[in-house]
Formats: structure tokens, C-alpha cells, sequence
């Protein structure tokens, strides 16, 4: 398996099930040929990145459309029953394997030379660990990995892997922009789950949090200033997008919320995606390739 974009860092910021449009971006992405070689996501965009690096067309739609069709896998019962809203431990497992409704191909990932990163948030020391390919042993790893980076507070239970416990990286770096400029690059290519212009406020359900983690102050920290790290990392995307060192891919209007189980707005927006891709991909190829 061979990719043919070397200079420019492939960015998927998450956004539960909002990254619905950017599944429909990676398969026009793949039809088209635009395979990079460095590939950093977080969150939800995590399980776009596995998908992306797996050419896995079909299972990119699968993992945030049709996931809703699936049985035990979304719904207020399993986060009452404590799975989560996102019922993780088998979205991540057994529905991920071989005879699952969502297997991942690990052979064909594997395959894949290019490097990626996978941030988490590491709820000891109150810092995103980001895993690369070398962490990597089993299928298992990478869907606990993935798992890990997707691990929505208050909605998820939290996620334990090799003795640390984790929850949703973007908490810390809500795009992961900033290891792709540690490791080096200066070129971008982002795909986001929000409109041109977007920027976070702070959180209607703070209070909530702090009651949940009163005994975490370093999460409660990071949960409380969240929203301007996010905004900063926008202004310095949107600086980047100016002098031409980036391009920013971001839905014309996004439809949906990060826990919406309707099908056939999911559907749609996987294909608002779909046509974004198809319209800008010959903008996109002058950036990449000239």
C-alpha cells in the first residue's frame, strides 16, 4: 500500500457524531486518490482516522451513519444501564472484530505505512498522550486506543488501557494540530466538524462538571478552559488557511449534534460531505500537489 502525500499532515478533529460529514469527506478522499502519509485525530475523528488508513470506504458510513441501525450500540438505556450513550465496550470491541456488524480490517491498516497519532486525555497527570504506530500490538490496542480518544464525559464510561485511565482527548486539544507541528510539519490539510467561523463558548453545564469532578481538579481545570484553547486553535487555523499553509475543510452547515440517532440526518450529512469533496477536490489537489 503505497500513499502519495508526504509534506502535509492530515487533521481530523472529532465531534461524536458530527464527523458523520467528514466520513463523507474520506470517501470521496479515498475515491480520489489523496493518500497521506501522516495522519493525527482525536475523539471521534479517531475512528475516521483508522477508517481512512484502512481505505475502508464502506466502514467510514458504517461507523456514523449505519451505527445507528445496529443493535446495543446508541441510546439513553445503555448509558442508564452505565455503558454509556455510546455503548463502548462493544462498539470498540466485539462489534469492531471479525463477525461483528463493524469489523476493521487491522490486516489492511497495518499495511499502511503512514504514521499516526491518537490523542487521549490521561486523567492522572491532566495531559493528552497522543500513541503512535510503534504502540500498536494488536487489534486491540487500536480499538482501545480509538475507544480511549472517544470517551465523551458524563456520556461514557472511562476507559482504562495499559494501567492509566483515559477519557476524550479533545478536552485537552480539541483539533491535533499541535502534534503534527511538533513532529514537524508546516503544511495542513483539517478537516473539522464545524462551520467557517464557529467558536466555543463556555460550558451551560460547568457546575455540573465540577460536582462530577470535584475530586479531579486537573480535569476540572482542563473542562473549565476548554473553550478558549479551542477558540485560540481556531484563530491560529484560520491564520494558517490565510497564508496558504493549510487547507480547512468545514461543513457549510452542519445539521446535526454529536449524539443525534436519527438515520436519515446522519445520512445526509455524510452526504453533504460527500458533495463537499467532490466540488472543492480539484482545489484541493493544486494545494497538495504544487
Amino acid at each position: 500500500m503505497n500513499n502519495n502525500i508526504f509534506d502535509t499532515a492530515l487533521i481530523f478533529e472529532g465531534g461524536g457524531m458530527r464527523v458523520a460529514h467528514s466520513a463523507g469527506v474520506i470517501d470521496v478522499m479515498l475515491e480520489s486518490g489523496l493518500f497521506f502519509n501522516y495522519v493525527s485525530a482525536i475523539s471521534a475523528g479517531s475512528s475516521n482516522a483508522v477508517n481512512y488508513l484502512s481505505r475502508d470506504r464502506a466502514r467510514a458510513k458504517r461507523s456514523f451513519v449505519d451505527l445507528v441501525d445496529m443493535d446495543g450500540v446508541v441510546g439513553m438505556r445503555y448509558w442508564l444501564r452505565g455503558e454509556g450513550y455510546f455503548a463502548a465496550e462493544y462498539l470498540y470491541g466485539a462489534a469492531s472484530l471479525p463477525g461483528g456488524p463493524l469489523p476493521l480490517d487491522f490486516a489492511r491498516f497495518q499495511e499502511n505505512p503512514a504514521e499516526l497519532r491518537i490523542g487521549a486525555f490521561d486523567c492522572e497527570t491532566g495531559k493528552t498522550v497522543y500513541w503512535k504506530r510503534e504502540d500498536i500490538e494488536t487489534v486491540d490496542d487500536l480499538l482501545r486506543m480509538v475507544r480511549c480518544s472517544s470517551t465523551l464525559p458524563l456520556l461514557m464510561p472511562r476507559t482504562q488501557f495499559r494501567g492509566r485511565t483515559f477519557i476524550d482527548g479533545g478536552i485537552e486539544a480539541g483539533i491535533p494540530i499541535d502534534i503534527a507541528q511538533r513532529d514537524g510539519y508546516e503544511k495542513f490539510f483539517i478537516v473539522l466538524t464545524r462551520e467557517k467561523g464557529y467558536r466555543k463558548k463556555p460550558m451551560k453545564i460547568q457546575r455540573l462538571l465540577e460536582r462530577k469532578f470535584r475530586d479531579e481538579p486537573l480535569l476540572i481545570e482542563k473542562l473549565r478552559h476548554r473553550w478558549e484553547r479551542y477558540n485560540e486553535q481556531m484563530e491560529e487555523i484560520e491564520r494558517l488557511e490565510a497564508q496558504g499553509r493549510a487547507v480547512v475543510v468545514r461543513p457549510e452547515q452542519m445539521r446535526i449534534r454529536s449524539t443525534t440517532a436519527d438515520r436519515a440526518k446522519l445520512e445526509e450529512c455524510y452526504q453533504d460531505g460527500c458533495r463537499l469533496a467532490a466540488r472543492e477536490m480539484n482545489t484541493w489537489k493544486t494545494f497538495l500537489y504544487t
